[in-house]
This record gives C-alpha cells, structure tokens and sequence, in this order.
C-alpha cells in the first residue's frame, strides 16, 4: 500500500465518518440538528468533500498498480494518440536511457539524470522530456521513432516512483 493510498483512504474515512455522525448519532441526541448552524455544518461538509475532491486529483494520479512491465499499455492521448507499449519501452529504455537514469524495472543505475525510481511524472511530461530533451538531455525526437517513443514513455510512466 503506498503513500497515496493511505492519504485517499484517510481523506473517505474522515468524509465517511463524519457523514454517519451527522445522519445517524447527531440527529438521536439532537431532533433540531443542525437548526442555527446549518451555515457551520454546510462549510464543514463542502470542506470535507472538497479534500477528499483535492486528494483523489494529487495522489489519485499518482496511485495505480505502481508495477511495470508485463505488456502494460498507457494511454498517451497527448501526442498522436495511440497507445505505448510498456513491455516494448523496457527494450527503448535499456538501449538509451539506462546509461544515465537509474530505473530498478529496467535494471539500470545511471546516475547522470535524475533517478526515475523517484520520479512520479505523467505521461505527458515523460514524452514532452524525451521528444525535445532539456535540463541536459538530450532530444530523443528525431532519433528515435514515435512509437518508440510513446513505448518508453508507457514503460518509464508504469515503472516510476
């Protein structure tokens, strides 16, 4: 279970929780709920809704099997559409990548580039880096084929962080 896992599941059980108070055990000892305060409970309630909204959008990205390799496809809508191949990407990756970034699913150690095993970037921004380069790598988009590159990108998405 990672990180974002728990913070997803905290956020619902607090959202959860409080939902079943205020329906259930408040209601019991107190017919009038939430009678004057209705301002106070409505800006609780949208409050909790609202962070569970905010912790779906920054962890929920990131969450996912967090695994790799095994065929896995991921969408990339951004560039052409189409679909990258992870499991072709590791090949695209050993080949060129793994010399300067350190990725375990790949079994590189690089230390040039930034180490991707830490790294929890989307899709979108794995292929803007690897087509145009930048912060001292260099372009990979008119070397390498687009579908090599969606496939990298696929691969490097399904086996980040």
């Amino acid at each position: 279970m990672s990180r974002n896992d728990v913070i997803l599941g905290v956020a619902a059980a607090v959202l959860v929780a409080f939902s079943l108070v205020v329906s259930i055990v408040i209601p019991r000892r107190d017919p009038g709920f939430p009678g004057r305060s209705i301002g106070v409970f409505a800006a609780v309630a949208v409050a909790l809704v609202l962070v569970v909204l905010v912790s779906v959008e920054l962890a929920g990205e990131e969450g996912g099997s967090g695994g790799g390799g095994g065929g896995e496809s991921v969408a990339t809508e951004t560039n052409g559409g189409g679909e990258g191949d992870a499991a072709a990407g590791e090949a695209v990756f050993t080949a060129n990548c793994g010399s300067c970034h350190t990725l375990e699913e790949a079994g590189t150690t690089g230390n040039i580039g930034p180490n991707l095993d830490e790294s929890t970037l989307p899709l979108d921004a794995v292929i803007t880096q690897v087509e145009n380069g930048g912060g001292g790598m260099p372009p990979f988009g008119g070397q390498l084929p687009e579908e090599d590159i969606r496939n990298v990108a696929a691969f490097v998405v399904a086996s980040q962080g």
